[in-house]
């Protein structure tokens, strides 16, 4: 407040001079001078209306603060239209100047212009400081947290996923797909699912210095995965790393990883899946909403909006075929007709057991080479110790037995006869799981062909007369001609009687 009534009532009533009138109020005697002539020219006598607020009588001195008389308002572009453009290739804050000046010749000029831009560019999250353009780098990391996959239904034991993402620095959008692993083969397969998602390549991939793309982290010159880089060459792309322990070189993919982990794993922390498919099928679906609903409020546009405005166009166009990393292992065939790979048996025909054979194995597929001749190809299994088994690979007799069931087993016993049903039905109920007795029951139905069906029924009866459950008792009744003779009955004994007997009334 500058005391404008008080000066004027020293100098106007009290005729103090402009040096004392200031020493009382606390200003120097210039500025009681200019008030007393902006007084006597404002048209306003003394003693002003008492009505008229110390204010009011401010601005009819000093007129509205902050506004110079006569001074209009210049015409102000959209400048998140401004910054969306800057993100375009060859695009200039000179250019776009040109431009606006070309439309408002009465606007700001170049050097006001930019001063404007960049104090409305301050109040941008820290992260849109950096200045990417259109299709030049695509950001990819692991997210922290893994998602828990069911996999076996029975036991319900799980395995975790982990989660790759991968983010445009123009436009920022995401990708994000589930992985077995963090090793070279899932991380070749996720950077393929990326670059389809985008339906391009970009001139440069931003990792951070993980063993799977940087074998050596240096500041100055990283020693690159030779893996890595040969799927970079496929592209026609190159690997530029953050430096080592400077995560704000790659903030895109750091913010886009606390999105996803909030915007996906947070919807799906109730979900249960039972395969990896099923998983990225929940997470594209939770990336759709991400990407094309949801409006970034600095731009005015979706992530989708301004991918297909700034990044497609600059993007190079994919291959004509993925790139595949394939690893190769020498190995045996066991007497199973099963080769081992990566903690998992995949079966080859079963004349080459014992064979050694060379195996090739990528992150979808397996397959098995005798003399450079593929003789097996499977899908690749999750690594959890279990078998993978084509039937046609396996010989008649072991298909046979594959096939078997209790039903079926006892309707083959039953084309026999009676007797020999109701021994394999007793069999199979003696063992504490039926597949224990298939071997049994097989057995004495195979001795059907030696000694006739007659004679097996007729064993079979034997057999449940003694209580024989077994393939061995009905082979040795046969081979010693017992089904012939017939069972004979112990003879009755009377019940003994003694005073030390209880008897079974004891108990009643």
């Amino acid at each position: 407040m500058r005391h404008v009534r008080e000066i004027l009532r020293l100098s106007l009533d009290c005729g103090l001079s402009t040096r004392v009138a200031g020493e009382r109020v606390g200003v120097g005697s210039t500025t009681v001078r200019d008030t007393l002539r902006r007084f006597s020219r404002s048209g306003l006598t003394w003693p002003v209306q008492p009505e008229m607020t110390d204010s009011d009588l401010e601005s009819r001195l000093y007129g509205v603060p902050g506004v110079k008389p006569g001074r209009r308002k210049l015409p102000e572009p959209d400048w998140a239209v401004v910054a969306r453009e800057l993100k375009r290739k060859h695009v200039t804050l000179q250019i776009l100047w040109e431009e606006y000046y070309a439309a408002n010749p009465d606007g700001y000029r170049y050097s006001r212009w930019c001063d404007l831009f960049r104090r409305w560019e301050g109040r941008l999250p820290l992260v849109m400081r950096q200045s990417h353009a259109g299709g030049e780098k695509l950001f990819v990391d692991y997210a922290g947290d893994t998602v828990p996959v069911v996999v076996d239904r029975r036991t319900g034991e799980t395995r975790d996923a982990h989660l790759f993402v991968a983010v445009l620095g123009g436009s920022s959008l995401s990708f994000a797909c589930a992985t077995w692993t963090e090793q070279f083969a899932d991380w070749a397969e996720a950077h393929n699912a990326a670059f389809a998602f985008f339906g391009g390549v970009p001139q440069l991939l931003v990792p951070d210095n993980a063993k799977v793309a940087v074998i050596k982290a240096c500041h100055f010159d990283p020693m690159i995965n030779r893996s890595y880089t040969d799927m970079a060459r496929h592209y026609g792309t190159a690997v530029l790393p953050a430096r080592p322990r400077r995560p704000k070189d790659k903030a895109k993919v750091e913010a886009c990883v606390r999105i996803v982990e909030r915007w996906v794993l947070g919807r799906l922390r109730n979900c249960i899946f039972y395969s990896l498919a099923e998983l990225n099928t929940a997470i594209t679906e939770c990336l759709a909403d991400l990407n094309e609903r949801r409006v970034l409020r600095q731009f005015g546009r979706t992530r989708r909006q301004l991918f297909e405005e700034i990044d497609a166009p600059n993007l190079k166009p994919l291959p004509a075929e993925p790139w595949v990393h394939a690893q190769w292992k020498r190995c045996r065939v066991g007497l199973d007709y099963h080769v081992a790979v990566e903690q998992h048996h995949y079966s080859v025909p079963h004349r080459y057991a014992r064979r050694e054979v060379e195996a090739r194995y990528t992150a979808r597929t397996v397959e098995i080479f005798l003399g450079g001749e593929r003789i097996a190809v499977h899908m690749r299994g999750s690594g959890n110790g279990r078998h993978t088994t084509v039937p046609e690979h396996m010989p008649s007799s072991h298909r046979r037995y594959l096939d078997w069931t209790p039903a079926k087993i006892q309707e083959e016993a039953g084309r026999i006869g009676p007797m020999l049903s109701l021994l394999i039905e007793r069999i199979i109920e003696d063992r504490p799981h039926p597949e224990q007795g298939y071997r049994s029951c097989l057995g004495i139905i195979g001795l059907g062909k030696r000694f006739g069906a007659e004679r097996l029924e007729a064993a079979a009866l034997r057999a449940l007369e003694i209580g024989a459950r077994n393939y061995p008792s009905v082979k040795s009744i046969l081979e010693k001609g017992l089904d012939k003779v017939p069972v004979s009955k112990a003879p009755e004994r009377e019940p003994i009687l003694h005073d030390n007997i209880r008897g079974s009334q004891y108990y009643h």
